[in-house]
């Protein structure tokens, strides 16, 4: 699934002529594309989809969004190291297999 997230903008830069930031999603950090909110500041907030910040968030919007998606471990879902998961899956069908015989 593909969330859309609120993150912090931490910093801004322009790189090969477009509006990049860092942008931390409650710890976790990410590079994001501003082109679609081109006077989004360092310390806003916005709601970013697959890698493009599209909305202006207010800080406690994003707060309670965040802690909801860590409770209900979307966070981890999204953002989580996909090899990770992958590997778990795989033990866990291995796993499921072993004990059917």
């Amino acid at each position: 699934m593909c969330l859309a997230v609120p993150g912090k903008v931490l910093d801004i830069e322009e790189r090969d002529g477009t509006r990049m930031a860092t942008v931390d999603f409650g710890g976790v950090v990410k590079e994001v594309c501003l082109e679609y909110l081109p006077d989004l500041q360092v310390g806003e907030y916005a709601i970013v989809h697959v890698g493009f910040a599209l909305q202006r968030l207010d800080e406690e919007s994003a707060r309670q969004t965040l802690e909801l998606f860590a409770e209900l471990g979307m966070l981890q879902e999204e953002f989580g190291d996909a090899w990770e998961t992958a590997a778990a899956q795989a033990g866990a069908d291995t796993a499921d297999e072993v004990s059917n015989t």
